[in-house]
């Protein structure tokens, strides 16, 4: 039986930050009751259509959820919401700012009527401030978080590659509704998770802001190099395939120049003695690492670090991680149904002795709208007349 079988989750959600929460729960066996909106449903379904006409980030939110399409904004659609949070557990919603006021689901109100629910609401800035009305999309909090003015070149500043932000209180929302959970476990009684895209991202920034803070200047923008240590970043082989190599102390860059480099009369060398006096003379290090290596290929570069005993990491692409070793030799890909038919998933990154999670589908819009219904107490007329009113 599921580790979340008995959980129910009644999701008001769109985008990133609150399904990544949600399927999170759902894969260890909570039933989550995903709400959208009837005809086109959460908007991400259209962000692309590159999985067999399906959004990538659609398919890797929604798996082992039920869809339910229900207008909230109406009188009888939120009447339908209230009966499917009388027996629900969790309820996570991440609407615009406002938009709950609007619709009647302030926490007051929800705790007074629902006083076992755990509510969660993920929000771009938090429930109050000067930014708690603003409209906060990843990039824009990225922005404001001081994450893009450590990032990139330093020429031109880059956001990451991924919706940090949303995936960060994603997570966070997660890990909060947990501790809820078991906070009810001792004490019987629900309460509010509040978790903020800005908050969430606030904390990934404390070691830049840290760092300016105390030292008057922000972490240089490096490239794909570590801002403070080095070497710590990438090295272009002779075959011009990128290897990214990390040191860490001492001992490592003793190695590194006697098994790596094979310049064994860098050990000494005063200019390069500390990671201090290292990094402060990265510029002339580099040129010598370039002679160096000039000639060596990746695969032989990749077998002196190993032979030294050096961290290093592979550039690779989005094929070459699709197809890693490591993920298929540790059998971390399942399947999942869709509407376009089965699909590679990968398992959750959590491995828990005793607990398998689920490889659910991935929902149609509103698959699973009568079922619910008739879960609570709808008759099949009653179905039929909320369709037709489109209401669901």
């Amino acid at each position: 039986m599921a580790l979340l079988h008995d959980v129910t989750v009644v999701a008001l959600e769109q985008a990133v930050a609150a399904p990544l929460a949600s399927r999170h729960l759902a894969d260890w066996g909570a039933q989550v009751i995903k709400i959208e909106r009837p005809g086109s449903g959460d908007f991400a379904r259209s962000y692309d259509h590159t999985v067999r006409g399906l959004s990538s980030h659609f398919v890797w939110l929604n798996r082992c959820k039920q869809s339910l399409t229900l207008d909230v904004k109406t009188g009888q659609g939120k009447n339908i919401l209230y009966r499917l949070l009388e027996t629900a557990d969790v309820f996570i919603q991440n609407l615009a700012p406002g938009a709950v006021a609007r619709l009647g689901l302030q926490n007051t109100l929800l705790r007074a009527r629902f006083p076992k629910l755990i509510i969660c609401n993920v929000s771009g800035y938090g429930k109050d401030g000067p930014y708690q009305d603003k409209k906060a999309y990843d990039l824009l909090v990225q922005a404001e978080a001081g994450l893009l003015s450590v990032t990139g070149s330093e020429d031109v500043p880059a956001k990451a590659g991924i919706s940090v932000a949303d995936i960060a209180a994603g997570m966070y929302a997660f890990s909060g509704i947990l501790a809820a959970l078991l906070r009810r476990c001792k004490n019987g009684q629900g309460g509010v998770v509040d978790v903020s895209l800005f908050d969430a991202l606030a904390e990934w920034m404390s070691y830049p802001a840290y760092f300016a803070a105390f030292s008057g200047q922000a972490p240089a923008r490096t490239g794909a190099a570590h801002a403070t240590i080095y070497p710590y970043g990438p090295i272009t082989a002779a075959d011009g395939r990128t290897v990214l190599i990390g040191l860490q102390n001492e001992r490592e860059w003793a190695q590194f120049c006697r098994t790596v480099l094979r310049r064994e009369e860098l050990i000494p060398d005063l200019r390069f003695a500390t990671n201090h006096d290292r990094s402060k003379n990265r510029t002339e290090l580099g040129a010598i690492m370039r002679d160096a290596l000039a000639g060596v290929d990746s695969d032989q570069l990749v077998q002196r670090l190993d032979q030294a005993g050096i961290a290093y990491g592979r550039m690779n692409t989005m094929q070459e991680f699709w197809d890693h070793p490591q993920l298929s030799a540790r059998r971390r890909w399942t399947e999942v149904d869709s509407p376009a038919g089965l699909l590679p998933a990968l398992l959750p990154p959590v491995n828990m002795d005793g607990e398998t999670p689920r490889a659910g589908a991935i929902p149609d819009v509103g698959e699973h709208t009568d079922v619910i219904l008739r879960s609570i107490g709808y008759s099949s007329e009653d179905i039929a007349s909320l369709h037709a009113q489109r209401i669901v």
